[in-house]
């Protein structure tokens, strides 16, 4: 697992050694980064459900002002700090010249926050991609774009709230949803 394109193109992430997580593939990375395109630059970017942290950091390399990983299993977490650390030392929750980290174990401690960008990448079982759309929904700021990564054996939901689902690419066993205003 590598850092695609950007600052930090080519670096290498390490990836978990438990059964149970499973990482966004490089290739996944590289298609939904190219459809997002320059929605990335200088955006507040939300991964949700982050294991590796693997979006997060490639949204990083790619120009966002700020990134906020949500994930709850500890080891996830400090896989998740691990990966920030083969980027030059980055330390979570801190100020960086161009970029603010931080990392939140729900979504809950998110309220009020308002992202450009919000990435979920929930278990793919069924009902999993609905109620993480749900439990997001409300921290898309005006204009923006959430994305759920899901089995593409499951339909993606139609919305949620004002929410409504625009496009679903399909990689082999993974989907990608977006969804806007």
């Amino acid at each position: 697992m590598r850092i695609v394109a950007g600052e930090f193109k080519g670096r290498h992430l390490k990836s978990p050694t438990w059964e149970g997580l499973r990482p966004t593939s490089d290739r996944l990375r590289e298609t939904l980064f190219n459809i997002l395109g320059e929605a990335v630059q200088g955006a507040r970017v939300l991964d949700g459900y982050a294991g590796t942290g693997a979006v997060g950091l490639e949204a990083l390399s790619r120009g966002a002002a700020r990134v906020t990983f949500v994930e709850r299993d500890r080891r996830a977490i400090a896989l998740i700090e691990a990966n920030l650390a083969l980027l030059g030392g980055v330390k979570a929750s801190g100020a960086l010249p161009r970029r603010d980290v931080i990392i939140r174990t729900g979504f809950a401690a998110l309220e009020g926050a308002l992202f450009e960008l919000v990435v979920l990448d929930p278990p793919y079982a069924p009902g999993a991609a609905e109620d993480a759309l749900t439990a997001a929904a409300g921290l898309l700021a005006p204009g923006g774009r959430l994305v759920v990564e899901h089995a593409s054996r499951h339909a993606a939901p139609a919305g949620s709230g004002a929410l409504r689902l625009l496009r679903t690419v399909k990689a082999g066993d993974s989907a990608l949803s977006f969804y806007g205003f």
